[in-house]
């Protein structure tokens, strides 16, 4: 298990290394975590253990409060995020990928992936409104890409909405960038006279 006094040690043995270098050494030390059975463990900021795993139908009831309070910031859209049919339909063509907190069974994030080829997919990134700001959002990023990668994805796409214009920096600063923009179809109705498209970004693995 990867912790922040593990990473305190592992930097002060490499610490004639510039900072870059450091930090690259680290995650690329920590994602091995990531091939355990197909489990993620490590430590989020609040220092509470996560463990990130694929889910089953049984976790729907679980994720679909979580997406609907996460999405609820996105008032130019009617209705919910997802609901039971929604759900159904997804994991029929890919897999959701849950964080459970501690030892016990709760979900406090998710994030949906879809294997396409060489290029991998993930949308619906989802973090409990509690536990929104203490860096789960990022964990879940980096376990949907190693999923991927593991499964033989070289790239990894997302589609962000233009009416969202904090999702394009924030995933830039995660190596993402936009391949081009397009129509979308949401998957809940927009609100009248609101216009809004999609906007393609992708990362290599």
């Amino acid at each position: 298990m990867e912790t922040d006094q593990t990473k305190v040690k592992f930097t002060r043995r490499i610490g004639s290394l510039n900072h870059r270098a450091i930090e690259s050494l680290f995650w690329r030390r920590r994602a091995q975590y990531y091939k355990l059975d197909g489990i993620v463990l490590m430590m989020s900021h609040s220092s509470s253990q996560i463990r990130i795993r694929v889910a089953t139908t049984a976790d729907v009831a679980g994720i679909i409060p979580i997406v609907n309070a996460a999405f609820s910031i996105e008032t130019f859209l009617n209705g919910t995020r997802t609901d039971e049919e929604r759900m159904a339909e997804l994991m029929r063509t890919g897999e959701f990928l849950v964080a459970e907190e501690g030892g016990s069974s709760r979900i406090v994030a998710a994030a949906y992936t879809e294997l396409r080829g060489e290029r991998g997919y993930f949308g619906m990134l989802a973090v409990d409104p509690a536990r929104q700001g203490m860096g789960l959002g990022r964990v879940m990023i980096e376990g949907a890409e190693n999923y991927l990668r593991q499964h033989g994805c070289k790239h990894v796409d997302i589609i962000v909405l233009s009416l969202r214009p904090d999702l394009p920096p924030f995933y830039g600063k995660l190596g993402y960038s936009e391949i081009r923009r397009e129509a979308v179809r949401t998957s809940r109705p927009l609100k009248e006279g609101v216009e809004c498209h999609g906007i393609i970004m992708s990362k290599a693995l």
